[in-house]
């Protein structure tokens, strides 16, 4: 496995861009052990932009086509005493779709001029820039209209709300807008967006700035 400088790492990278295209692109992880969550928000520098990816598939398997991965029947801690060796061959990719731009400080909700360079680095978003980037719902735009390339657009939404919940800046005014564009897009589809409401309720519970009778009476209405 191609190992990085330690300085890239402490930058926030941690892979690298193997496919790409206007609106999707895949990266490789350095270590096939560390890799972002399903529905987090990565970004890759690309000349004067910072080009914003939601992670909608993760994939693990072999670097060697000829090499398969083996049940030995051993915990992942014992093979690693054992059979080091096995993980030398692992690898783990990820897709992105594209969610939009930053340039010159603003951001743009739209596909990018260009895609993202191969070999490019992908890097995890900061605290800051993610509450900038979904300070607007405009993003909903791109994947809704990117949704064929997505397997479950409802469970990548889902996702999506659970890390914005984890981070603490997901509030009740950006739960009506989403809620609001979200109807939109689905052309006001009424059970569509109750029955998406129902799966949401429990992780907003998570978060004390989004009130639980503010949803409740939403899925109620």
């Amino acid at each position: 496995m191609t190992k990085k400088s330690s300085n890239h790492s402490s930058e926030g990278f941690f892979a690298e861009v193997i496919e790409s295209s206007l609106q999707e692109w895949k990266a490789q992880c350095w270590k096939w052990d560390q890799f972002p969550s399903f529905g987090s928000i990565v970004t890759i520098k690309s000349g004067l932009r910072t080009i914003f990816g939601i992670v909608h598939q993760i994939q693990m398997g072999s670097m060697d086509p000829t090499r398969y991965p083996f049940p030995y029947q051993k915990t992942e801690e014992e093979l690693l005493k054992e059979q080091p060796q096995i993980f030398e061959f692992l690898k783990t990719t990820f897709s992105c779709i594209t969610l939009g731009y930053k340039q010159h400080g603003k951001i743009y909700y739209l596909l990018s001029p260009e895609p993202p360079k191969i070999h490019a680095f992908v890097g995890n978003i900061d605290l800051e820039t993610s509450r900038q980037f979904f300070s607007s719902d405009r993003y909903l735009h791109l994947i809704f209209g990117l949704s064929g390339q997505v397997f479950n657009l409802e469970e990548l939404l889902l996702a999506m709300i659970s890390h914005q919940v984890k981070l603490n800046i997901f509030s009740k005014e950006k739960i009506n807008k989403f809620i609001e564009t979200f109807s939109l897009l689905t052309a006001n589809d009424y059970r569509r967006l109750k029955l998406f409401l129902q799966r949401v309720e429990p992780l907003l519970k998570q978060n004390d700035q989004v009130g639980k009778q503010n949803i409740s009476s939403l899925i109620a209405d």
